[in-house]
């Protein structure tokens, strides 16, 4: 009965996945069966996987890519070549040294000895019994099929890998610096993603992900003492123990036990993620209506005080989240000490556990966001990393301005501050910049998460807080467990709030130009004041004006932005509104009546929510 329920919830899951409202969507489905063992004394393992591939696209395939990010972390990889070649390496990948006066950084990949580098050795492959022939180029697998791939139809590939866990260099690893024995991020064989827009079979350099949505049914085998953490749910907690079993239930192993299987279904996912060590600490936390979330961490005296308060907290931010954009679709979540910072992964995060408590609740409280935003909205991160990091920024702030004790008016203020250096440095690429082809790191780390932040924030202030907020509950709804694109998310925030926004998606994310308004001049002319405003950046925008009167009394105008054929409601309630004329981009100034008398005004202001990311504000307040 439980292993028919079971397949029943895959089969719902794989149905599901499939429902977007753009006419024609298609997105391919993998169905992965694993068996790994790992021997634990020389970090190496050996595997069998089964795939079975169905080709949902109008397109026949006669070829394939595999993903084997293990081959990454050797000497002479591509990631290596990067960390050398870049200007700002990230500095979790490399040694500083001092030589004279100068910092020297060196890659730590390049250092790597052949029984601490990271690979994935694939052997047996084929495609409905069939050998396949096949190339290993750097961290892909080029795969050239037996038989064409028709649409609509689904083939059943199967190999065996061996696999070499490298010394912990960034993400996945073994003994990080926290002590945390395996981190087990990107280990298998995983089959590239195929959309409408072709093959994705980037490189891995340390960047991204997109994958391809699917049910893993995995079983691990490992030495009995470790215990482990990860994407989906366990199905012999019974038998394994280490606090998954069952209320009551006492869990003890014959006498020659040496190892256990730990056996996990994970349905309608784009990855499988899990970590172990033998000193793990394992609590758990009920999400009241929701998911029960797993705590992994070390049984470090010092650390152990903060993952007791973090759990609370971690309730209450799911709880924020459901309300916030729809609720986590999954019944468990596992936050585990592990990794080299923080990472999103299916189901589950890997995160750095010492450190302060504040930063341990922001840095759950923002992977734990990517469960929303990359693991069931899962865009594609390397071509539209804002969409991602951007997006989920926004819910980390807004989830821990909810429950601190004191809440600021904006919580995103931050993402404007980072967005606003970067201008100034003269780095900025487009976010449409794949994420590999950033000339820097600092430059693509404040695009994606900064200003892919703002581009909801500043959503806000063009359609409105309660559009904003609808839009995003829409999206989930409609994109949930797809594939979503930039205009996806445009096209839902036009729907629910009837404001022309094509040109926002364009401005913002598609060039680097910027905003910048100014009051130009005021006119005092006995019972009026003529104000001048003028539009020094290139990106147009609706203008919210306040005026302060020396009474005290205030007064807002509105100036539409035509492109968007739409007037957002009064966001100040207590204030009185006048709606002017909509302002064209074509021209670069404009002007309106105060009809106040000479010295009645005592100040104006351009954008008083400072929503609008205007990269000078210096000349956007005139005081009498």
């Amino acid at each position: 009965m439980r292993k028919n329920f079971l397949l029943l919830l895959l089969a719902s899951f794989g149905v599901m996945a499939q429902k977007n409202p753009n006419p024609g969507y298609w997105q391919q489905h993998a169905d992965y069966k694993m068996e790994v063992s790992m021997d634990v004394k020389n970090y190496q393992y050996k595997g069998k996987q089964t795939l079975v591939y169905t080709n949902n696209s109008p397109d026949t395939l006669h070829r394939v890519y595999y993903h084997l990010f293990n081959n990454a972390f050797q000497p002479n990889s591509a990631m290596d070549a990067r960390l050398k070649a870049i200007k700002d390496p990230d500095g979790r990948m490399v040694t500083k040294t001092k030589v004279g006066d100068k910092e020297v950084k060196e890659s730590r990949i390049a250092a790597l000895k052949p029984n601490e580098i990271g690979y994935l050795k694939i052997s047996n492959l084929k495609q409905d019994g069939a050998l396949l022939t096949n190339k290993v180029v750097g961290t892909i697998l080029e795969v050239t099929l037996s038989k064409p791939l028709l649409p609509h139809t689904s083939t059943t590939f199967s190999l065996d890998f061996d696999g070499q866990v490298p010394v912990q260099i960034r993400r996945s690893g073994r003994n990080n610096k926290e002590g945390v024995e395996l981190s087990m991020a990107q280990w298998y064989p995983k089959m590239a993603e195929y959309d409408f827009e072709g093959w994705q079979a980037d490189p891995y350099i340390a960047r991204e992900f997109h994958g391809v949505w699917g049910n893993f049914d995995v079983k691990i085998t490992i030495d009995k003492n470790y215990v482990l953490g990860g994407s989906g749910y366990l199905q012999n907690k019974n038998e394994i123990g280490h606090g998954y079993q069952d209320a009551g239930v006492s869990v003890k192993y014959p006498k020659k036990t040496k190892t256990l299987t730990w056996h996990f279904l994970a349905p309608n996912v784009h990855d499988f993620t899990w970590a172990a060590d033998k000193n793990y600490l394992h609590d758990t936390a009920q999400v009241p209506g929701g998911a029960t979330v797993h705590f992994l961490y070390k049984n470090n005296p010092a650390i152990i005080e903060n993952w007791k308060k973090l759990q609370p907290k971690t309730v209450q931010l799911m709880q924020i989240y459901n309300q916030t954009v729809g609720k986590y679709p999954y019944d468990q979540y596992s936050v585990i000490q592990g990794g080299d910072g923080g990472m999103e992964y299916a189901m589950c995060t890997l995160i750095l556990g010492e450190g302060t408590f504040e930063g341990l609740l922001g840095v759950t409280a923002h992977e734990m966001a990517h469960s929303w935003f990359q693991h069931v909205l899962a865009s594609n991160e390397t071509k539209h990393s804002w969409m991602d990091e951007g997006f989920t920024s926004w819910l980390e702030n807004y989830g821990l301005n909810e429950i601190a004790d004191k809440k600021v008016d904006n919580p995103q203020g931050d993402s404007y501050n980072g967005y606003y250096y970067l201008v100034k440095s003269g780095k900025e690429q487009p976010q449409t910049t794949h994420a590999d082809r950033y000339d820097e790191n600092l430059p693509y780390s404040i695009q994606a998460y900064r200003k892919g932040n703002i581009f909801l924030s500043q959503l806000e202030y063009l359609i409105g807080r309660e559009n904003l907020l609808k839009t995003l509950k829409r999206y989930y709804s409609d994109y949930k467990f797809t594939h979503p694109t930039p205009n996806d998310i445009k096209h839902t925030a036009e729907k629910v709030s009837g404001a022309n926004l094509d040109w926002y998606l364009t401005e913002w994310t598609k060039t680097t130009n910027t905003i910048d308004y100014g009051i130009k001049t005021i006119e005092e002319n006995g019972k009026t004041t003529k104000v001048t405003l003028e539009r020094i950046g290139r990106m147009p925008m609706p203008l919210d004006i306040m005026v302060t009167y020396q009474d005290g009394t205030q007064e807002s105008f509105y100036i539409p932005q035509t492109l968007m054929r739409w007037n957002k409601d009064n966001p100040f309630s207590n204030v009185k509104r006048t709606v002017l004329e909509g302002w064209d981009w074509a021209y670069p100034a404009f002007d309106f009546i105060v009809n106040k008398e000479k010295g009645a005004i005592k100040t104006i202001v351009i954008d008083p929510s400072e929503l609008m990311a205007d990269v000078d504000k210096t000349n956007n307040i005139y005081k009498k």
